[in-house]
């Protein structure tokens, strides 16, 4: 990579800091020449600290470490991706993130429709819901919707009609994530099962 340390008058250049796992951005930070060899070198995120005016390998006082995983070049050759492996939380105020956001992984609209059925699922309201009235009725019941959905996407499999296959299979996700609440899991309880087996 032919990295441009002269577009700024200083030699540096941003470095932005994401987790490899979750993928959420942690911090930025700025790196020379020489904060990027080290970097390479010892395998730990190191950044030329601005107001110190020195190399600063992060987590060098706190302990909260940036173990290197990866380094990408930005289109323009003057900012650096950084994919890292957080030890620790990342912001020197305590947080996972200098946003002060958590550094949970997440599944985009998955992880927005879990919570739209915890939602309806723990909230009293006078008017129940689909989510809740399955609740209520019970694991069994539950557990029955996911058979029946499941049989109905082996069906619609084996036709031509895409447009139901894809309808029964979003049915069958949906009350799949029911029925992981259900037992008290999610969807991330799965994923860490299936990353485990993963072979390397």
């Amino acid at each position: 990579m032919t990295i441009d340390f002269n577009k700024s008058n200083d030699g540096l250049i941003p470095a932005i800091i994401q987790d490899s796992n979750t993928k959420n951005v942690l911090m930025l930070g700025y790196m020379n020449a020489e904060a990027l060899e080290k970097t390479k070198k010892t395998g730990l995120v190191t950044f030329f600290s601005r107001s110190k005016q020195r190399l600063w390998t992060k987590g060098e006082e706190s302990g909260n470490m940036l173990n290197l995983v990866d380094i990408k070049l930005d289109c323009d050759n003057d900012t650096l991706l950084i994919q890292a492996s957080p030890k620790g939380p990342t912001c020197h105020k305590g947080t996972d993130t200098c946003w002060n956001a958590s550094n949970d992984e997440t599944y985009g609209f998955i992880s927005k429709l879990e919570e739209t059925i915890e939602d309806r699922r723990t909230k009293a309201t006078g008017e129940k819901s689909y989510v809740a009235s399955l609740f209520e009725k019970g694991i069994n019941k539950i557990a029955q919707k996911v058979g029946e959905e499941a049989v109905e996407v082996v069906i619609e499999a084996k036709d031509d009609d895409d447009n139901l296959f894809l309808n029964e299979s979003a049915d069958l996700l949906f009350h799949y994530l029911m029925l992981l609440q259900a037992k008290g899991f999610k969807l991330e309880d799965v994923v860490g099962i299936l990353k485990a087996r993963e072979k390397k």
